[in-house]
């Protein structure tokens, strides 16, 4: 009697489900899921060390630490990844040249016709003598466009002439077979 009273209780029940076809389905859902978690993980680790690590040894070793310690492996990796991706490391390293090179173009001046190199002062281009700006009529100090006095000796600049550029030639190309 008293196993008819466990085999229709909890334990009865688990035991039934255990014992039919229906808990081996389970079991291997299960398995298939967690397997494919497990190469899911894996996937993931490759494609995020391909964006961070350029030599390729590093990243299948990347990714194999991923996959072989299960789970684990893929935290171990996200701790002592680098951390940045190279696309981003490149872009700042562009960035930076193309700060550098302004800040270095800061000084140089040019002509707007013959490229030419020219200081800050200069009212006529020594190359091409094209007007680059307007000088005071009293003490005959380069000014500014935009001034409305001039700074040096406080006359007041009546109308700014414009300043009339040539148009740009454009670039010859020569053609010749070689």
């Amino acid at each position: 009697m008293f196993l008819a009273a466990s085999d229709s209780g909890f334990f009865g029940t688990l035991h039934d489900f255990f014992g039919s076809g229906t808990w081996p389905v389970f079991r291997n859902l299960a398995i298939f899921l967690v397997v494919v978690f497990w190469l899911a993980v894996g996937y993931w680790v490759y494609k995020d060390a391909r964006r961070r690590i350029e030599d390729p040894w590093l990243v299948g070793a990347a990714t194999i630490l991923g996959l072989i310690p299960p789970f684990i492996g893929a935290l171990i990796y996200m701790l002592f990844r680098p951390p940045e991706y190279l696309e981003d490391v490149r872009e700042r390293e562009l960035e930076i040249k193309a700060m550098e090179e302004s800040l270095g173009r800061g000084t140089r001046h040019h002509c707007p016709v013959c490229r030419a190199e020219i200081e800050e002062n200069f009212l006529v281009c020594p190359v091409c003598t094209t007007r680059l700006r307007q000088s005071c009529a009293t003490c005959k100090a380069p000014l500014e466009p935009l001034w409305q006095v001039c700074p040096y000796c406080e006359t007041p600049i009546a109308s700014p002439a414009p300043i009339h550029f040539p148009p740009l030639e454009a670039p010859r190309r020569e053609t010749g077979s070689e």
